[in-house]
């Protein structure tokens, strides 16, 4: 069976596991203060040419997502999300439960958000006896697959600057976003025209792991204690610093990600060669097939996938495929030629 689910089904890249091994019966100090820890996070700040940013380690995503919105904003301000957004239709009310609303934008099938969707949220709760909008959260790569520009994002900073909003990035899986063919974003650019933006590992060849990069010197006093407090603070701290420090030393992690998405855009152009349309014009790792409903008995027996959401055309389904660093030519060539028969 091709395994396309998602990015995380498999455990770690080889040369992750094998820095883990290496280091595991070293006996390192625990709780992040370990010198794995401070190199990854010096490592980052260098990539990121940002030497004030504080760099804190978190296992997942919405861990890093919840902990982050909890620490930079009042109890009455709220954050603005694309209706798509991670943080709105995949982490069980996480935000929420933190006591902050999530302010979602309807938007277009891309899953972008852009200032013209901003300004008439900021217009409406100018009442002051609603949730103040204080942070714009985005995904990039989004949920769509798609790649914010530069363009983009700078229209949406100044933004945010203007309106006095914070910028939050989420970047479980920026790899595939900085490493796409659409792409024109550095880590550099994302430092200087966001608060603060991570860098997904658990997607991206690490057993499990994100970097917090806090680029807003004015977000960072005491963010330990109040990761401490949710829970976010891993005891063996040295297991994700050993992780980055691996995965980005040598340009391993954008290596990965190249990978992955060579392989998603070889299978999305064989899908449209086969007459299937696609939900996004995705340019990362994950794919958004429609298929007839009559074909997903046939997938079942292929392939991993997972359905997305129904399509506009009737008795269809968007299917979503996923690419990772395990992925080979061969399943991608394997499910393709399946599909033709």
């Amino acid at each position: 069976m091709y395994r396309f689910q998602n990015d995380y089904s498999f455990g770690a890249h080889p040369a992750v596991l094998a820095a883990l091994a290496e280091t595991s019966m070293e006996g390192n100090a625990g709780y992040g203060a370990d010198p794995y820890c401070q190199r990854a996070a010096g490592l980052i700040r260098d990539l990121c040419r940002c030497p004030q940013a504080d760099v804190q380690f978190l296992v997942g995503g919405t861990q890093t997502n919840l902990t982050a919105i909890a620490a930079f904003l009042r109890p009455w301000e709220g954050v603005i999300s694309a209706e798509s957004g991670h943080i709105n239709g995949h982490e069980a009310g996480a935000v929420e439960a933190t006591g902050h609303k999530i302010l979602a934008v309807p938007v277009g099938t891309d899953g972008k958000l852009t200032p013209a969707h901003l300004l008439p949220i900021l217009k409406r709760h100018a009442d002051p006896h609603l949730v103040k909008p204080r942070m714009v959260y985005l995904s990039d790569a989004t949920e769509s697959g798609t790649v914010y520009t530069k363009a983009e994002l700078i229209a949406l900073s100044d933004c945010c600057r203007q309106n006095g909003l914070l910028l939050f990035v989420d970047g479980a899986r920026l790899g595939y976003a900085l490493s796409s063919s659409a792409n024109d974003l550095t880590l550099p650019d994302l430092a200087a025209l966001t608060d603060a933006f991570y860098i997904g590992g658990t997607k991206n060849g690490a057993l499990m792991g994100e970097a917090l990069v806090i680029s807003n010197p004015e977000l960072q006093p005491d963010f330990f204690r109040i990761k401490k407090q949710l829970g976010g603070v891993l005891a063996k701290g040295w297991l994700l610093g050993v992780q980055f420090e691996a995965l980005l030393n040598d340009g391993l992690y954008f290596t990965l990600a190249r990978h992955a998405n060579t392989m998603a855009e070889r299978l999305q152009a064989g899908l449209r060669s086969l007459g299937y349309p696609m939900m996004s014009e995705s340019t990362t790792n994950q794919i958004f097939p429609i298929v007839p409903d009559a074909l997903l008995p046939k997938l079942d027996r292929l392939c991993t996938y997972e359905v997305w959401s129904k399509a506009r055309v009737p008795e269809h389904t968007v299917i979503r495929l996923v690419t990772c660093f395990a992925t080979e030519e061969r399943d991608v060539t394997g499910l393709l030629a399946a599909l033709g028969d």
